[in-house]
């Protein structure tokens, strides 16, 4: 590991991550729930890949984002969990700069992407319920695809100047990581130059993606509830709310503990502590890819049938 003032040559750089500042002795304990929701996430989100590309009668446009939906989730987990779980069994707690830089751009690669997904959930549903005569010809196979290529398009486009504004920075020997994994906030601030362009790139990033995501979401639900109330009977306005169900729940799941950290790390102050701050960050990349496909499987009677379906057919196999 280099130790002079000034990195001339950041493949030298190597990066201590201590996993949860505080909590160092009970990170055995804490990896077992954290191993646990990633299995889950992973087997859960596989299966319901396998269950929305098997059956023909799921391809349609709500399922087709879903299958969106549960790939991003795996990534989003797969991405951290690993490394996070190799720092709380083994003490693997290096890591270079270069696979530092890309798991920062993985991470947020994935989180803008889901985000967009999540938007591209609300359009479907505000598309059913308000032009339901219109859905299948609106929401095309090739429409659909068009949104996912667009959402990679668009999160490529928004995190790849991420790499570029960490390059640039010098550093110069603070080398400690008080997080589980890397995010470009954390490595920025182990830089010994001016950080104000990362930081602005940073809120730009936030306001013109994720918090943009979820003025539409909004604004979709919005238009929804507005159509909703105006059918006459309280039965069909259940059931149309009902379709939405899911999808609140999904979003509420996804968004609600980012929020609660970015304004928790720029208002919060020292008021809540850093190992609260870290461990709420590491449950937040395994808790929602493991309800995502619970709540969806609970709550979409299509979902439940062909998973009972398929698992009595691999019991009379058995």
């Amino acid at each position: 590991m280099a130790t002079s003032s000034n990195y001339t040559n950041l493949r030298d750089i190597w990066y201590t991550m201590i996993g949860i500042p505080g909590l160092e002795d009970a990170h055995t304990w804490i990896s077992i729930p954290i191993c646990s929701m990633y299995i889950v996430a992973v087997v859960g989100n596989t299966l319901l890949l396998f269950l929305i590309f098997t059956e023909r009668s799921l391809h349609e446009p709500m399922y087709l984002f879903l299958s969106m939906l549960a790939l991003a989730d795996i990534f989003l987990s797969t991405v951290t969990t690993p490394k996070m779980l190799a720092i709380f069994w083994f003490q693997e707690v290096g890591i270079s700069f270069s696979s530092c830089v890309s798991q920062m751009f993985f991470l947020h690669f994935i989180f803008v992407a889901e985000s967009a997904i999540l938007l591209a959930m609300a359009f479907d549903r505000y598309v059913a319920i308000c032009y339901p005569l219109r859905y299948t010809t609106i929401l095309t196979p090739s429409v659909i695809g068009k949104i996912g290529i667009a959402s990679i398009i668009r999160s490529f486009l928004i995190c790849f100047p991420l790499v570029f504004l960490v390059y640039r920075l010098t550093y110069c020997g603070r080398n400690i990581i008080h997080h589980s994994y890397c995010e470009h906030m954390g490595i920025a601030r182990l830089a010994c130059d001016n950080i104000q362009v990362n930081i602005y790139y940073g809120v730009i990033v936030a306001l013109f993606s994720t918090c943009l995501d979820v003025v539409l979401i909004i604004i979709s639900y919005a238009l929804i509830l507005c159509t909703v109330l105006r059918i006459p009977s309280q039965d069909a306005q259940l059931k149309a709310l009902g379709t939405c169900g899911s999808h609140v729940c999904v979003i509420l799941l996804f968004y609600t503990p980012a929020f609660f950290s970015f304004f928790a790390h720029r208002f919060g102050g020292h008021s809540i502590p850093l190992h609260i701050h870290i461990l709420l960050a590491n449950l937040y990349v395994v808790v929602p890819p493991t309800l995502n496909p619970i709540i969806y499987g609970v709550k979409t009677k299509q979902i439940q049938e062909k998973f009972i379906q398929v698992f009595s057919l691999s019991k009379k196999f058995c």
